[in-house]
């Protein structure tokens, strides 16, 4: 029998070379995973926009109209129509979801026509620092009074001191 005397185990290279090549694979994946991550929010929106304006058609149905305007939340008796879920809360970190249901001398810009329309908004009420906007492209020039939303009636916009061209993404325009 024939003994090494070369110690077992790795050198300093070999596992500096292991960890760079994992570091090197590390920054590939991680790209990737974000972007799955940005599509899920996105799909995850559209899919409750959708749920959401069921439950809108069904309160209408039965109750002969739209709910009133709700500042940053989903409005009272709704939730009867709602799936389970935690609403108001938006698929974005920090996010919430907003019925507006604005009447004519709501809106500050023209036109001046009834408006419903569920939204999101990535800014607490009254604190425009704290805003946490989707990294995506369409959300780029983004400040506290844009959303993302889903028009159901009137000339939607994403706020209703703010002109229809103000920044904001509409998902079924």
């Amino acid at each position: 029998m024939r003994y090494s005397n070369k110690p077992s185990g790795f050198t300093l290279v070999e596992l500096l070379i292991v960890i760079a090549i994992i570091g090197i694979l590390a920054s590939i994946i991680f790209p990737a995973v974000q972007s799955a991550r940005d599509k899920a929010y996105l799909s995850r929106a559209k899919a409750e926009f959708r749920s959401i304006n069921t439950a809108l058609e069904m309160y209408a149905a039965n109750q002969g109209s739209y709910p009133p305007d709700a500042n940053r939340d989903m409005p009272p008796g709704l939730e009867a129509y709602l799936g389970t879920g935690n609403w108001p809360k938006a698929p974005w970190p920090g996010s919430l979801y907003d019925w507006d249901a604005w009447a004519p001398g709501d809106l500050s810009f023209d036109p001046k026509e009834q408006v419903y329309q569920i939204s999101i908004r990535f800014c607490p009420a009254g604190q425009p620092t704290q805003c946490t906007f989707p990294n995506e492209p369409w959300a780029q020039n983004f400040d506290y009074y844009s959303a993302a939303y889903y028009c159901i009636a009137g000339p939607c916009r994403a706020h209703s001191d703010q002109p229809p061209t103000h920044p904001g993404y509409c998902l079924n325009c």
